[in-house]
């Protein structure tokens, strides 16, 4: 982050306390709010200080920010943070207009599902009974869903050549066939094992369908409409009410790591989508800076 951003983000900082007298989570909140910003702006349009960055600027922020798949709640918390930033520099007089004054959320084309909260992941994962004989498939797979964002057909059609355990990592195809490779927090990497290893290993599995790492009990790969079933049973064990699907797990993994302070363009790169600006090229991040992402800011690390 360059000094320009740096220096207002402190004095915001200060704002905050002294003028504000805000708790020292809030001044987190904001401060990661603004932060998401900065290294937006200086990716995008790095000609652009803090002080002239204008409400077009703002917009194609939150309009990638949109593309991510957070909750409409974390979007909104984002552009709150923004618009208090930008309502301190009018304050101490350093611009004159406020460029977030009419910045408001996208209207999003459809309606993301719900957001679990991590209670009730953790509440959802345990209500999983390990004593029946697809108990311990179903753990491992709704552990990788949250675990790495995984779209349901990449869940389904991931093969045991995928999985390279010895660096975190899973090599994932996403839409159009385009490969990323995606962190895997320990706890899901724990159950994988125990299926592969304890479950997966003595059933009996259909030719050609050897490299799939989930199977049903005639040995053969899962369907879409199975996981949006065993999901569905799952929450019912749970009591959650929630009107949930796998892509649940996927937009509560975005959010969480959003929610937790990650950088918008690690995010963007685990969930495989295009590029979040529309201008440049999109760099690809190496992935010890994706695993380290994953273990800073995911709830199961």
């Amino acid at each position: 982050m360059t000094k320009d951003w740096q220096n207002h983000i402190k004095q915001f900082r200060h704002y905050l306390k002294l003028e504000r007298s805000l708790s020292g989570n809030s001044i987190e909140a904001y401060t990661r709010d603004v932060e998401k910003l900065a290294a937006y702006s200086e990716v995008n349009f790095p000609e652009k200080s803090p002080l002239n960055l204008e409400l077009e600027y703002l917009r194609r922020f939150v309009n990638d920010l949109a593309k991510l798949e957070i909750s409409d709640y974390t979007q909104a918390r984002i552009i709150s943070g923004i618009k208090a930033f930008y309502k301190y520099l009018m304050y101490e007089d350093r611009i004159t207009e406020d460029p977030a004054q009419l910045l408001e959320a996208p209207k999003l084309g459809r309606k993301l599902p719900d957001t679990l909260s991590y209670q009730e992941i953790v509440q959802l994962l345990e209500a999983i009974p390990l004593g029946e004989p697809e108990g311990h498939r179903n753990r491992a797979m709704l552990e990788m869903l949250y675990s790495s964002g995984l779209r349901v057909s990449e869940l389904i059609e991931l093969k045991t050549g995928q999985i390279f355990e010895d660096i975190g990592f899973l090599k994932v195809v996403g839409k159009g066939n385009k490969e990323r490779l995606v962190p895997i927090g320990k706890d899901a990497l724990k159950y994988l094992n125990i299926y592969i290893n304890e479950v997966r290993v003595h059933q009996n599995i259909a030719k050609g369908h050897e490299e799939f790492v989930f199977l049903n009990r005639r040995g053969k790969k899962l369907s879409r409409v199975m996981i949006f079933l065993i999901i569905k049973k799952t929450a019912e064990q749970a009591g959650i009410e929630k009107n949930i699907s796998p892509h649940t797990f996927r937009h509560s993994f975005a959010t969480h790591l959003i929610e937790g302070g990650a950088d918008l363009r690690a995010v963007q790169e685990m969930l495989g989508h295009e590029s979040i600006t529309t201008t440049e090229i999109y760099t690809h991040l190496d992935r010890d800076y994706l695993r380290q992402v994953l273990t800073d800011f995911h709830p199961r690390k």
